[in-house]
């Protein structure tokens, strides 16, 4: 059976690809959403990895939910209200939650459509990059439905609650470069140059103490629903640790040194 994703790990970085190319990477079965929940599970248990890049195989980012599954009302659309919803709350939300909270760095390498669902796994990822193919779309509406998968939560975070009430009421597609002039990706790049310039910036990201972009993260994640006293406390608990960590040490001797630091996440 082929891989739904593939799980691939270059020294510090893992690469993410959602391997449905037939169905544009569509994100309605089990199996997709088993994928990323292990996935996830196995980035947080390995202090190997120091940041993720999740791309779509072929000519799609993700075109969300099979529409051929909902209007035959099948995989995840099958049932009865009360077992739909059960299905959504065990299912594709799942990716929100698990994806979310990976502790590590993530960049979304958007080298196609992201529509619906697959807009909102961008949305997900701390930083997108986007190829010149790239369109985004919050297209719930225009099939009668909603943002089921978290997107109500992640793209008015992301975009700021204006644009992201723009698009989500209306369904409109965007192009890269109007993604870029939202703030929904931080650069657009040549589609052949998409997964180069996502690993330079994972190798950037990555040359940096492994505790200290955990936690770094942490706090930015946190800082999204909490008090400003309840954070600076936290951060004052996190910059405790950091202080007594041997990498702590290391970038101090690399920074006078001038030298790179050789870190061990200890």
């Amino acid at each position: 059976m082929t891989e739904p994703l593939i799980y691939e790990q270059n020294e510090g970085i893992v690469t993410l690809t959602i391997n449905r190319p037939e169905e544009r990477n569509a994100l309605s079965d089990d199996l997709i959403f088993k994928a990323f929940v292990d996935a996830a599970e196995r980035i947080n248990a390995d202090n190997s990895v120091r940041c993720v890049i999740l791309t779509g195989k072929g000519k799609a980012f993700s075109a969300g939910g099979n529409v051929k599954h909902m209007r035959d009302k099948e995989g995840l659309f099958a049932g009865t209200p009360t077992e739909l919803r059960q299905g959504y709350r065990h299912g594709i939300q799942k990716i929100p939650l698990a994806f979310y909270n990976l502790e590590v760095p993530t960049i979304a390498a958007v080298n196609g459509p992201a529509i619906g669902a697959g807009c909102d796994l961008a949305c997900m990822c701390d930083i997108r990059i986007a190829g010149k193919s790239a369109k985004f779309g919050e297209t719930f509406v225009a099939l009668g439905i909603i943002p089921g998968d978290g997107g109500a939560w992640f793209l008015p975070r992301t975009i700021g609650r204006s644009r992201a009430a723009e698009l989500t009421f209306t369904g409109d597609v965007i192009d890269a470069e109007t993604a870029l002039d939202y703030g929904l990706v931080s650069r657009v790049v040549e589609d052949e140059d998409l997964l180069g310039a996502a690993n330079d910036l994972a190798k950037r990201i990555s040359r940096n103490p492994p505790h200290a972009l955990r936690l770094s993260k942490k706090l930015m994640r946190e800082g999204e629903h909490t008090r400003l006293e309840s954070l600076l406390e936290m951060s004052s608990a996190f910059q405790a640790l950091s202080h007594y960590t041997e990498d702590h040490m290391e970038a101090i001797d690399a920074f006078f040194e001038k030298r790179p630091g050789d870190y061990k996440g200890k």
